[in-house]
């Protein structure tokens, strides 16, 4: 506590080198519980598993009914809706704006389309149903709807190992930042080691200071680190949920709980001792006495 009492005493030191610290810790955990939650609502969207089964032009609406009829007895099939020709002429009408337009075309270009859900059994059962299915003599295409959840999983993994990355060299920084500290610490108090070794103090009775020094100084950094991706996600839940109502959808922000807390508060101490260690290593050899 003496080190850490000393280290206080001049705040604003004190605060810059806790402020890095925490930002180090906070900006990666971030990013990763973002990215959590984005796989989250993702994955809630694979799991429902639809595929729409656009049927050929010349495919009346009672004979999509048919086959429809025909899709929901699948095994891999929980549900269908058909949407015939007038259905979705209407549809478009409505929210394409292009009424005039679809008015001078003097008939429906639209065809019926049959809106399948899958049984929940991944990405690959449903890609098999999605091929199956466009394979019927009345289909033109039969195309899933979570394609593009699947590309957006792709593109969150490469995010991911980003994030590691980036989380790593935050922490090598972090050793940097904390063995520094350290290091000036022990210049300022050289006498005091000096005499101290005059004595008969040993080198494990000088480091542990300084070693208690390194963790409190990462506990600390860890902390205000939690405080600040909390701040954050509790800033963007709000926003979240409002725009989750929007699609109806109940959907809410995690902010990672006791597992991110734990992490990030033991995480950085052990940073603060790692980096700690090193500089007691390495500047007890100079400040020594001969």
């Amino acid at each position: 506590m003496g080190a850490l009492g000393r280290f206080l005493q001049s705040p604003l030191t004190a605060f810059m080198s806790l402020a890095v610290v925490a930002v180090a810790v906070a900006l990666p955990a971030l990013l990763y519980v973002l990215l959590e939650n984005t796989e989250r609502l993702l994955g809630t969207w694979e799991d429902a598993g639809t595929l729409s089964v656009y049927l050929k032009p010349s495919v009346s609406d009672e004979a999509a009914r048919a086959v429809g009829r025909q899709i929901e007895k699948h095994p891999g099939v929980t549900g269908v809706r058909v949407v015939g020709r007038n259905e979705g002429l209407a549809e478009f009408r409505r929210v394409s704006g292009f009424a005039d337009a679809v008015d001078a075309l003097g008939e429906n270009p639209l065809p019926a389309v049959i809106i399948v859900r899958a049984r929940p059994a991944g990405a690959d059962a449903t890609k098999a149903l999605a091929e199956e299915l466009g394979r019927l003599p009345e289909a033109e295409l039969a195309q899933m709807d979570a394609e593009w959840v699947q590309r957006f999983h792709a593109m969150t993994g490469l995010a991911q190992r980003g994030v590691l990355i980036l989380g790593a060299l935050l922490a090598i920084g972090t050793l940097f930042i904390i063995g520094n500290t350290i290091r000036l610490e022990i210049r300022d108090r050289r006498e005091e080691i000096e005499i101290t070794a005059l004595v008969g103090g040993t080198a494990a009775f000088i480091r542990r200071p300084f070693l208690y020094f390194g963790v409190w100084l990462g506990l600390i950094g860890g902390l205000l680190g939690w405080l600040i991706s909390t701040t954050a996600i509790l800033l963007l839940d709000a926003p979240v949920s409002r725009l989750a109502a929007l699609y109806h959808s109940g959907f809410e922000l995690s902010g990672g709980g006791f597992t991110l807390f734990a992490a990030l508060a033991g995480g950085s101490t052990l940073l603060g001792l790692c980096g700690a260690w090193l500089a007691v290593a390495r500047q007890l050899e100079v400040a020594q006495p001969d």
